[in-house]
Parts: structure tokens; C-alpha cells; sequence
């Protein structure tokens, strides 16, 4: 038995719990609702097809058109995926091109670097959320991380929680960037500044998602968060490795391929 994603048909709770937000019980909701996010009812994966409810499908590469656009959300329909994952500046579109449908944009926030400012990141947040984006995909500052700066770290994804709650953050750690160590304490770190998702990777860093750094992270958070594996997984046999390791949400732009069994072409993330 493995995790089924919540899909984006709970972001209407999240918004309403969020006029609750003054008082103890108004809180304990936006917690509540914001784990299920992460850690939503379990079902069995019988076939490819149950793999779709797990997956962001993504498109981050450079000079992304509107057909391409167009294209990822009409597959996102077809075989209903969670979200479609992009560019906060494509969000406006997305939100618009999914309307009527269960799946909703996403938006990475500081990518692929995480060098930027912590205003800057929260800025980007704020302007995806008001264009429609469900969930945040956050990207930390790699550097700052292996500095051991872990004040720093933990302030800058506080600010970007803080500043899109009720809505889900992921942190993107870049684990083929780190040690061991280095991985256990940015998930850590993104526990305790509240994340509901700690993420592997940005797909444009060394390395991607391993089944060894899923069940590292999924051991360092616990039961109750989220884990994204991304980076790498092209296959059905690929997710469903993550997945065993501990994974409850998959990135990927090979999603298409994943759940029908056909040959990936062309795909980096």
C-alpha cells in the first residue's frame, strides 16, 4: 500500500481555513489541512495509470512556448495529473488552460539557483500564488546550506511559508550537491521552518532523485510530511521505486511515459 497525493480539490479548503488563521483552533486547521496535503489517504498502485495522482508534471527548461504550454496541460487532463509544474511566469496561462479540470499549476520559486534574495523569492511566491499556483516549489540556497549557515536557511524558507500560507511549499534541496549530512539537516531545517514537502532536486544540478536520498529524507521528516523525488525519473519502474522509498509526490517531464508505458525522448527533468 502506498500514499495517494491529495489532489488540488483540497486547495479550496486550504483557502477557506485561511480566515481562521487568528485564532488557536483556525492554526490548528491550516496544519491539519497542509499535512493532508503532503501525507493524503493510501491506496494500492495496480497499474501505470494509478502513478498519474503522484505526479507534477513539469516544464522547466529555457524558452518554453505557449504551444508547449498548451500541450502540457492538455496532457495533464488527459491522464490526470496532479499538477503541471512551471515557471512562475507561465502560471497566469496554466491556471486558464486547466480550468474545469482537477489538476492545478504549480510554481517554482528561486530556480534553478536558490542564490536569490529571500525578499526576492518571497516576491516571486506572492505574484505566482495571485496568478493561481496551488503549491510552491522553493529552491534554498545550496551554498549558504554548506556554508553551515543554517539560520540563514531556515529564515529564507520561513519567509516564502509565512508568506504563502495555507498554500503547500516543497523545499528543493539539490541533493546531488550534498553530503549525507548536509541532506539530513536541509530537510531538517525545512521541517522545522514548516514546509509540507521536503524535494531531492531541481533536475538541473548534478545528479537527481535516488532511492537512497528518498528514504534518507522520508526518515529525517517523518510520517507526517511530504517528500517529492525529481530528477531523473523517466520510467514506471522508476516512480514506483521512489515511491516505495518513501516518496509522495513525483516530478517529472516524462510523466506521459511513466503511466502509458511508452519510450521518453528528449527529456532532461
Amino acid at each position: 500500500m502506498v500514499g495517494h497525493p491529495a489532489g488540488p480539490a483540497r486547495t479550496g479548503k486550504l483557502a477557506a481555513a485561511s480566515a481562521e488563521q487568528g485564532d488557536h483552533e483556525g492554526a490548528h486547521a491550516l496544519a491539519m489541512l497542509q499535512r493532508d496535503a503532503a501525507m493524503p489517504d493510501r491506496i494500492a498502485i495496480r497499474s501505470n495509470r494509478d502513478l498519474a495522482p503522484y505526479i507534477d508534471h513539469t516544464l522547466l527548461k529555457p524558452g518554453v512556448t505557449r504551444e508547449e504550454l498548451v500541450k502540457l496541460c492538455d496532457e495533464a487532463r488527459t491522464y490526470g495529473f496532479a499538477t503541471v509544474c512551471v515557471a512562475s511566469h507561465n502560471v497566469a496561462l496554466c491556471a486558464r488552460l486547466l480550468e474545469g479540470s482537477h489538476t492545478r499549476p504549480i510554481s517554482v520559486v528561486g530556480f534553478p539557483s536558490g542564490t536569490e534574495t529571500t525578499e526576492a523569492k518571497v516576491a516571486e511566491a506572492r505574484d505566482a500564488i495571485s496568478a493561481g499556483a496551488a503549491e510552491i516549489d522553493m529552491v534554498i540556497h545550496v551554498g549558504r546550506l554548506k556554508a553551515k549557515d543554517y539560520v540563514y536557511v531556515e529564515r529564507d524558507i520561513r519567509a516564502v511559508v509565512e508568506a504563502t500560507t495555507p498554500r503547500p511549499v516543497k523545499v528543493i534541496l539539490e541533493t546531488g550537491a550534498l553530503s549525507r549530512d548536509e541532506k539530513a539537516i536541509g530537510a531538517a531545517l525545512a521541517k522545522a521552518a514548516g514546509a509540507a514537502f521536503v524535494k531531492t532536486s531541481t533536475g538541473f544540478g548534478p545528479g537527481g532523485a535516488t532511492v537512497e536520498d528518498v528514504a534518507l529524507l522520508r526518515n529525517v521528516v517523518g510520517p507526517e510530511m511530504g517528500v517529492k523525488a525529481s530528477g531523473g525519473i523517466r520510467t514506471a519502474a522508476d516512480a514506483r521505486r521512489m515511491i516505495g522509498a518513501g516518496a509522495t509526490r513525483i516530478g517529472a517531464s516524462a510523466s506521459v511515459a511513466i503511466v502509458t508505458g511508452e519510450a521518453a525522448h528528449g527529456v532532461r527533468y
